[in-house]
């Protein structure tokens, strides 16, 4: 099973998509908090939505458990908190969710978690990701 992971700011439109399409994702999972967010014009929810399926005909869900919480953001990002922190409140957070058990995995199949760091050491989607591996085993995870 493999599990895409990509970030959409520092990005072109066109690279951006042309990576999903040839990757060839079957649907994109919007893993962050705020999805109507202005940090690039083809990321707010409905204009990708309609992007996704209108360019590389590729599904769009929006999973919010797979997002930190606002305090958290707020502290890692507002108030420039240390990237182990985060990353271990993170990883607890996902476990109190028990994420494992509420996405099956073969919904996550030529699927893409999306957020908006451009690179994913320091995004939580590839912390969703990681955490996934751990539980479920069989799961390769590329970073587009």
């Amino acid at each position: 099973m493999k599990l895409y992971t990509i970030g959409f700011t520092k990005t072109t439109a066109e690279s951006f998509f042309t990576r999903l399409a040839k990757a060839g994702v079957k649907k994109v999972i919007d893993v962050r908090l705020n999805n109507v967010s202005q940090l690039s014009g083809f990321a707010k929810k409905e204009d990708l939505r309609y992007f996704l399926k209108a360019i590389c005909n590729i599904e769009y869900e929006h999973r919010p458990e797979l997002a930190p919480t606002q305090e958290m953001l707020n502290e890692y990002k507002k108030r420039r908190g240390k990237w182990t922190t985060y990353e271990k409140r993170f990883l607890k957070l996902m476990a109190e969710r028990k994420i494992e058990k509420t996405i099956e995995p073969s919904d996550l199949d030529q699927t893409c978690l999306l957020c908006s760091e451009a690179k994913a050491d320091h995004c939580h989607r590839r912390l969703a990701a990681e955490y996934l591996k751990k539980k479920w085993g069989d799961l390769e995870i590329v970073h587009l």
